[in-house]
């Protein structure tokens, strides 16, 4: 797979003020740390059933996101043709479509021959990393922060991520799978913007930031972030987004993050309604 994809490159259109280092890149980018960010994001949203066939990570879980219901194919297998069978097969016996998670690492060669198969090209999104640190010294909103989802934090996530309809019990026990810190800024004892916080060794994956629309343009999201960001000791931070979600781009790259890549998924005959 091309690195950066074309809509990675496109987020760092040419400019004739932008400063670069020798390789091109700008210069804000070039001093982002360096992270394996299919292995990062995997561990941090766990699959419960995990299958590994000829090097690729067959994961499922209820059918809820396609990042915990995809293959995550890393390394080379001795028949691509085969594995690819063996990963339509093993979809098919759980009801679901065959899902690729096309990062950084993806088996070389392994897009084309999908995108030739007629596997639809879905959710293209951006990998952003940054450093972490204190939280800045300015005033900020409160911000609540439990080693477990609470009620009041799964409703106020579920509310905004309600493309998946049911599967919240699913997505908890997604989030569980793993030691995280869940962040929220609550009115009246109400969460109306929270995150969740994944500490992997010395970076912090950011994931589940979401604002109550009643609630928008008023800095709740970037407290809750600088929260996350400043608690434990971490010397980076990553974070992924769609690559059509502008505005939550933008609010990142104000705290310090850069694109550092990106990844899409493959999803055959393109019906992805299944995979909640």
């Amino acid at each position: 797979m091309p690195q950066p994809s074309a809509y990675v490159a496109a987020l760092w259109p040419p400019s004739a003020g932008r400063r670069e280092d020798g390789a091109g890149r700008p210069m804000a980018e070039a001093r982002l740390p360096e992270m394996n960010v299919d292995l990062l994001v995997h561990q941090a949203w766990p699959a419960w059933e995990q299958h590994v066939h000829d090097g690729w990570i067959l994961r499922h879980a209820g059918g809820v996101t396609k990042r915990a219901n995809s293959v995550l194919p890393l390394g080379v297998p001795a028949d691509l043709g085969a594995a690819i069978a063996a990963a339509e097969s093993y979809y098919a016996e759980r009801g679901l479509p065959c899902v690729f998670s096309m990062g950084q690492g993806a088996t070389a060669g392994l897009d084309a021959e999908l995108a030739a198969r007629g596997y639809a090209l879905v959710d293209p999104t951006v990998v952003m990393v940054g450093t972490a640190g204190p939280a800045p010294s300015q005033a900020s909103p409160e911000v609540r922060i439990e080693d477990a989802p609470w009620p009041g934090w799964l409703e106020t996530w579920w509310a905004v991520d309600g493309r998946f309809g049911e599967g919240m019990d699913t997505a908890e026990r997604i989030c569980a799978g793993t030691p995280a810190w869940y962040a929220a800024i609550e009115e009246d004892g109400v969460p109306v913007a929270v995150g969740r916080g994944v500490p992997q060794g010395d970076t912090l994956g950011i994931y589940c930031m979401a604002t109550l629309p009643r609630a928008r343009r008023r800095g709740l999201a970037r407290g809750v972030l600088r929260a996350l960001m400043g608690r434990g000791g971490a010397t980076s931070a990553y974070l992924v987004v769609t690559e059509a979600n502008r505005a939550a781009q933008a609010l990142y790259r104000g705290e310090g993050f850069g694109v550092r890549g990106g990844y899409h998924y493959r999803v055959r005959g393109g019906d992805d309604s299944r995979v909640r």
